[in-house]
C-alpha cells in the first residue's frame, strides 16, 4: 500500500515524498480513508506510530478541496492538543505537510503574549492548532471566531482530561457549530474518555491498531528498587556506570525537576529541566539543545510527556512513578520510536508500590527488577504483578523470647515446662477517703 492508493492529491504526494514518508503506517492507512469520507473517529494507536499524519494529511485536503475561503478572524479546521510543546509540534507537522497547498496554518498557546496572536488571526487561518486555555481567551477577545468550522480534532484527549481541562473543553464545546466532523487521537483512552466520545461524536468508527493500553514492544524496560532518599544518588551512579549520553528523565513534581537539575549541575552534569512554570522560550531553549545533544540530561514534569519527539532518543527514566497510569505508556513512548529501539528504567520506592501494580496492571506485563548493589533499599518495594495485586509474602513466625528466670520461655500465655503461668501479682488498692458531700460549714 501507498499514500496514493489511499486517495490523497498530488500536493501532499509531493510533500510526503519530500519528507521520505514511503509507506502509511496502520493507523493511517485505516485513519484516512475514513476522514476523508467524512466520518467521525476515535482511533487508538502507540505514541511514534504516526497518528499526526493519521488526522493532519486527510484534514488538509479536506480544506483544500471543499468549503469556502476562510473569512477574517475565522477558522475552517481546529485541533486541540494538551501542551505548548505538543502545540509547536504538530504544527511543524502540518506546515510540512502543507508547504504546496493555499493554505493558512498558526499555532496559539499561552506563556507568551497574546497580541501577536490576534493579529495573526485577523487574516482567518484555515487550520488553527491551540491548547484549551488560550483558545478560550482569544475567543472571549473576539479574536476567534468558529461559524466556519468543519472539523474538530483532539489530540491526546485523555491528557487534557488529566490536566483538569474539562472545563474548558466545555466551553469550547459550546461555541462550536453543532454541525460538524469530530476526530478524537490519542495513545490511550480510558473508559471514561470512551463513554464520552460516545456523547461528542457521531456513530464514530473506532480504530486501534494496537492492543489496548500496551507500550510498544520496541522498548525494553526494568524497574530499579530504591529508597526515596536515595534516588539522586543511584541516579549519578548509574549515568557514570553505564556512560549515559544522553537523557529524558521524568520526575513528579517542578520542586523536585529543579532540585534534581541542580544536582547534576553541582556534578558538572550537562543537565536543564521544563516544567510549567518556566516561560515558554526559556522550556523551548532547553528542548532545542536537548535536540541538539548539546545538553546530556533533560528533567521534565509530565508536560512534557506529550509533544516530544526527539530522533533516535535511547533512554528514558522514570526518576518518580506518574500518578496516572496511562502516563507511564506516554513517558516511555519518547524512546522506541517509528521502529527504534530503546530503554525506559524507572527507579521506585516503597511509596510508590501502588502506581507500579497500576502501570503493571494496564500494561498487562509484570516489569522486571534489578537491585543496584550498594543501593539495596532498607524499606523493601513489595512484589507486584499484572493482575494488579501486591503479592504480600507470608510473615516469618517470632522467634520464642527467652525469659531471664528458670530458664522458661515465655510464649505469650504459655510456658513450655506444662506448668500454669502465674497470674500477675495484684498491687493492694488504696483506700480513698470518701468526699463529705454535705453542706461546708464556714470558718468564724
Amino acid at each position: 500500500m501507498t499514500f496514493a492508493t489511499l486517495g490523497l492529491i498530488d500536493p501532499l504526494l509531493r510533500a510526503l515524498e519530500t519528507l521520505g514518508y514511503q509507506t502509511p503506517t496502520p493507523v493511517q492507512a485505516q485513519a484516512i480513508p475514513a476522514v476523508l469520507g467524512g466520518r467521525d473517529l476515535m482511533a487508538a494507536a502507540q505514541t511514534g506510530t504516526g497518528k499526526t499524519a493519521g488526522f493532519a494529511l486527510p484534514l488538509l485536503q479536506l480544506l483544500t478541496m471543499e468549503g469556502p475561503k476562510v473569512d477574517s478572524n475565522s477558522v475552517r479546521a481546529l485541533i486541540l492538543v494538551p501542551t505548548r510543546e505538543l502545540a509547536e509540534q504538530v504544527h511543524e507537522s502540518v506546515r510540512q505537510y502543507a508547504e504546496y497547498l493555499p493554505l493558512r496554518t498558526y499555532a496559539v498557546y499561552g506563556g507568551v503574549s497574546i497580541n501577536p496572536q490576534m493579529m495573526k488571526l485577523r487574516k482567518g487561518v484555515d487550520l488553527l492548532v491551540a491548547t484549551p486555555g488560550r483558545l478560550l481567551d482569544l475567543f472571549r477577545q473576539n479574536a476567534v471566531k468558529f461559524s466556519q468550522l468543519q472539523t474538530l480534532v483532539l489530540d491526546e484527549a485523555d491528557r487534557m482530561l488529566d490536566l483538569g481541562f474539562s472545563e474548558e473543553l466545555k466551553s469550547i464545546y459550546a461555541a462550536l457549530p453543532k454541525k460538524r466532523q469530530t476526530l478524537l487521537f490519542s495513545a490511550t483512552f480510558s473508559d471514561a474518555i470512551r463513554q464520552l466520545a460516545g456523547q461528542m461524536l457521531n456513530d464514530p468508527l473506532s480504530i486501534e491498531v494496537s492492543p489496548r493500553n500496551v507500550a510498544a514492544n520496541t522498548v525494553k524496560q526494568w524497574v530499579v528498587p530504591v529508597d526515596k532518599k536515595r534516588k539522586p544518588e543511584l541516579f549519578s551512579h548509574l549515568l557514570r556506570k553505564n556512560r549515559w549520553k544522553q537523557v529524558l528523565v521524568f520526575a513528579k513534581t517542578r520542586n523536585g525537576v529543579d532540585a534534581l537539575v541542580e544536582k547534576l549541575q553541582g556534578q558538572g552534569v550537562n543537565a536543564d529541566g521544563i516544567h510549567g512554570d518556566k516561560p515558554q522560550a526559556t522550556r523551548q531553549r532547553a528542548l532545542d539543545r536537548f535536540k541538539a545533544s548539546e545538553i546530556q540530561i533533560l528533567v521534565a514534569t509530565d508536560v512534557a510527556a506529550r509533544g516530544l519527539d526527539i530522533e533516535d532518543l535511547p533512554l528514558v527514566v522514570n526518576f518518580d512513578l506518574p500518578i496516572v497510569a496511562e502516563d507511564y505508556i506516554h513517558r516511555i513512548g519518547r524512546t522506541g520510536r517509528a521502529g527504534s529501539t530503546g530503554e525506559a528504567i524507572s527507579l521506585v520506592c516503597a511509596d510508590e508500590v501502588n502506581l507500579l501494580s497500576a502501570i503493571e496492571m494496564l500494561t498487562r506485563q509484570t516489569l522486571k527488577r534489578h537491585e543496584e548493589q550498594d543501593f539495596e533499599p532498607e524499606h523493601r518495594v513489595p512484589e507486584t504483578d499484572a493482575s494488579g495485586q501486591v503479592v504480600k509474602k507470608p510473615k516469618k513466625p517470632k522467634k520464642p523470647k527467652t525469659s531471664s528466670g528458670g530458664g522458661k520461655r515465655n510464649l505469650g500465655k504459655w510456658v513450655d515446662s506444662g506448668e500454669v503461668a502465674e497470674a500477675p501479682a495484684v498491687k493492694p488498692v488504696r483506700k480513698v477517703p470518701a468526699f463529705n458531700t454535705g453542706p461546708r460549714k464556714r470558718k468564724p
